[in-house]
């Protein structure tokens, strides 16, 4: 190459390196641009794939927009009012400024399991790891047992007959444990298109497994929850476990859309990735509250990020869409392969919540996701990664993983019971339960976890039996604020030889409510209630419920507990590629921030906490003296010195006294 056209090379590379920067300057704090967009731009790539959210009515003009300026459109979401293209990174603040544009998100990766939290073009990386495996351990197998379900399938347990699940992952792999009941399977790796069902990756042959394995190839050792449920395949993530968020959103589209032709009740999403902005406008979360309230009940892994790399359990770790309102989130227990629950407790690698940005109360309820034996494809790249001790019995057709992505799909085998419940009550006629219905019973039937907190369990650990009884007695023809059980129901399930007794509760926003609300046919259970809303005035839905004196309970104000301080919402700091983890000391929680991918950790000073927070524009500081005392105060440009004693906490980054800035 002449130096001429050397200097010409290098001379463009400069201009879009200041464009570039321009660009991100211009968006870094732009409130419609989520933080993985601003990550994204920092790395001077000239285009960025992106979600584009439209005001209504709106997106055919700015589709046309972008068609001119020679951005490309990879597809349209008419179900959240948002496009997916590549666009030049020059565009992003353009964009962000429109007042047609709502939000500027970037077209994350998700990923089997858990998503990574390391930022790319794309949003992100796959971690094998994250699907938290664990060496095989032959033992007998306990799951439905240790749920309430007989070992073996019978004629007298629900066993999800004429009822539809779409799996939307990695795949299907057919086999005689699904017995011709993938019903119809798409590949939206490859523009949604029909073919026959497959799995290369080996994951969501795996969640399909638990969810409704015949049993047939191990002798009916490995039998899953709804053994004659009915699949619909929804192929979203490649070979190696990871696909576009636009292509599970249009998966989502799709099944919304059809699911009565499909017959599709429940769909299970057993991946994700990390949260990059509110929940009111992540794409994926919106899809998942607009698909349930389209009345499909949408279960979510919680994510596999409830310790940080030294092994210490801590908080927020929550992913997307794991943090949609509406949607049944669910985290992993271990139960230690016995049938008690005596000995069980939540997976450390289990995301707790509250969820990022929102502080919303996540998981809703933990389910049996560790040391779980299904189905798998031999030919696939999850099969081939594992070593010889992952696999397990009859020439290696089964694999045996943790995680909450099995705790997901063992809760969708769970719902899928519940709802054959229902029709085997002769309620097939009626109304059909709603998903608020649905996760209010599986919230008030879960049996506690000992020692474990509501951040990390929700209501408690599934019971399969017990939601069971419940649904059984629900008439849904009944009128809203009526009394709908048809016969009494006991508040406790026997679990081996001993009797548990249920929790009880039902987590709705930051309130924890006990009584007999489930017992009612509420307004808050209706299709179309966004879980934990507020009506006008801020009285909860709940408190709509009949008047009676156990009709509804308000156990706590605040969900995490009496120990845990918390604010108006949760204030943090991601710096880099991470999310924040929190820390318990005693009985408090201890909120830090990330520099790069190490943990900066808090310090408690008595009985306070240390709230970590981005001193960036206009976002609130928190801070705490060495007493009892809390002080907050606020961030501008201009940055606040709190105290003048040896005592307090300094923040800022200059003080006149000549102190260095920062956080002592």
């Amino acid at each position: 190459m002449s130096i001429t056209r050397r200097l010409r090379a290098a001379v463009a590379a400069f201009l879009l390196l200041l464009t570039t920067q321009a660009a991100f300057a211009a968006s870094s704090g732009h409130p419609k641009v989520d933080r993985a967009l601003r990550d994204s731009l920092l790395t001077g790539a000239a285009t960025q794939h992106v979600i584009i959210t439209v005001k209504a009515g709106y997106r055919a003009e700015i589709r046309q927009s972008l068609e001119k300026h020679g951005d490309k459109i990879k597809s349209e979401h008419p179900l959240i009012g948002a496009l997916a293209a590549e666009i030049h990174s020059g565009d992003v603040t353009e964009l962000a400024n429109h007042p047609w544009v709502d939000s500027v998100s970037i077209d994350a990766t998700c990923y089997a399991g858990a998503a990574h939290g390391v930022t790319s073009n794309n949003g992100g990386r796959a971690a094998l790891s994250s699907l938290a495996t664990q060496p095989y351990a032959a033992v007998a197998a306990t799951l439905r047992q240790t749920l309430g379900l007989p070992r073996q399938s019978d004629s007298h347990t629900p066993s999800g007959a004429g009822i539809g699940v779409a799996v939307i992952d990695s795949g299907i792999a057919p086999s005689d444990d699904f017995e011709g009941r993938i019903t119809a399977f798409y590949d939206f790796t490859r523009g949604g298109i029909p073919t026959q069902p497959y799995d290369d990756y080996g994951h969501g042959t795996h969640v399909a497994g638990l969810i409704g394995s015949g049993g047939k190839l191990s002798d009916y050792q490995y039998q899953g929850v709804a053994p004659e449920v009915r699949f619909v395949g929804l192929k979203v993530l490649d070979r190696n476990g990871a696909g576009s968020t636009s292509d599970v959103i249009k998966a989502l589209e799709y099944v919304a859309a059809n699911h009565t032709r499909l017959n599709v009740q429940i769909v299970n999403l057993s991946l994700g990735h990390p949260i990059y902005e509110p929940a009111k406008t992540d794409p994926l979360v919106q899809a998942v509250e607009k698909a349930a309230a389209e009345g499909l009940i949408v279960v979510t892994a919680a994510g596999n990020y409830g310790q940080n790399k030294q092994g210490t359990v801590g908080y927020t770790g929550i992913n997307s869409p794991a943090n949609a309102p509406s949607a049944f989130t669910v985290g992993a227990a271990m139960t230690n392969d016995t049938v008690s629950r005596d000995d069980d407790k939540v997976a450390d690698y289990s995301s707790r919540g509250p969820t990022w940005y929102d502080g919303f109360a996540k998981p809703d309820v933990v389910a049996p996701g560790h040391h779980l034996t299904s189905d798998t494809n031999t030919l696939s790249t999850l099969f081939a990664k594992l070593t010889n001790s992952h696999r397990a019995v009859k020439g290696h057709n089964f694999l045996q993983l943790s995680g909450t992505s099995m705790a997901a799909a063992v809760a969708s085998g769970v719902i899928t019971d519940v709802l054959d419940a229902h029709n085997r009550a002769g309620y097939w006629h009626a109304k059909p339960l709603t998903p608020n219905a649905v996760k209010a019973i599986l919230e008030y039937s879960s049996i506690p976890v000992a020692g474990a907190d509501s951040l990390s369990q929700g209501a408690g650990e599934l019971n399969a039996a017990g939601a069971i009884a419940l649904t059984t007695a629900i008439d849904t023809t009944e009128v809203t604020g009526g009394w709908w059980l048809r016969m009494g129901v006991p508040a406790h399930t026997a679990l081996g030889t001993t009797l548990y007794a249920w929790g009880q509760q039902v987590i709705w926003g930051e309130t924890v409510y006990t009584g007999d609300l489930v017992y009612y046919n509420l307004s808050a259970w209706g299709l179309g209630v966004e879980w934990g809303t507020k009506l006008v005035g801020g009285t909860a839905v709940l408190v709509k419920a009949p008047s009676g004196a156990q009709a509804l309970v308000k156990a706590s104000n605040i969900v995490w507990g009496t120990n845990i301080v918390w604010g108006d919402r949760i204030i943090g700091q991601s710096d880099g590629e991470n999310i924040v983890w929190g820390t318990a000391d005693g009985e408090n929680i201890v909120w830090g921030t990330l520099d790069d991918e190490n943990i900066v950790w808090g310090t408690v000073h008595g009985n306070n906490i240390v709230w970590g927070t981005s001193a960036d524009g206009e976002n609130i500081v928190w801070g705490t003296s060495r007493l009892d005392n809390i002080v907050w105060g606020t961030s501008n440009d201009e940055n606040i010195v709190w105290g003048t004693t040896a005592d307090n906490i300094v923040w800022g980054t200059a003080v006149a006294s000549g102190k260095p800035g920062g956080i002592f």
